[in-house]
């Protein structure tokens, strides 16, 4: 018969090295992992200009809203003494609106002329929808009428913050 002797762990690790370990060492790696991207989801960057540090200014206009288009905020003085052009008067359709880089421009109705902070209330998301009447934030679905910017469902409670404008001729313009 033979003797059989057991052997500790050590002595196992040194006749194959890594291999002990390596199941504990991968578990802790997978970890380590998980744990990042969960921390990295919940932070927010500094470098935005909204208040939460995040920035959707590179999000294209959705389906279903109305861009600035040829007349769109190109940002050039209109030379009357008003200020900048955001947007021509024939862009923004009655009922509804456009959304520009920094505001929203709407038109409650006929030949009079709104606009707003695109900046959501709740928790700084840009608007990305103009849709019946309302302003749709789609981070949180919260909703902003077109009228006043004053939320109409959703989490925010917080009106959009009005913007002064005027119209000059067929554009437009930020309040002088």
């Amino acid at each position: 018969m033979t003797d059989v002797q057991p052997r500790t762990d050590a002595e196992i690790q040194q006749d194959r090295p890594g291999t002990a370990s390596s199941r504990r060492v991968v578990l802790m790696g997978a970890g380590a992992v998980g744990a990042t991207a969960v921390l990295s989801a919940c932070g927010t960057s500094t470098s935005g200009t909204n208040p939460n540090g995040t920035d959707f200014g590179d999000n294209p206009v959705p389906a279903g809203s109305t861009d600035a288009g040829d007349g769109g905020d190109a940002g050039g003085n209109t030379g009357g003494g008003s200020g900048n052009v955001l947007v021509a008067t024939s862009k923004v359709a009655v009922g509804s609106g456009v959304i520009l880089d920094e505001v929203v421009v709407t038109q409650p109705t006929e030949g009079n002329y709104k606009a707003f902070s695109n900046v959501c209330t709740h928790q700084g998301c840009k608007v990305s929808e103009i849709k019946d009447g309302q302003i749709i934030c789609k981070c949180h679905n919260s909703l902003f009428s077109v009228k006043d910017g004053a939320p109409t469902s959703g989490p925010a409670v917080q009106p959009l913050a009005a913007v002064p404008i005027d119209v000059d001729g067929d554009n437009v313009v930020t309040a002088a």
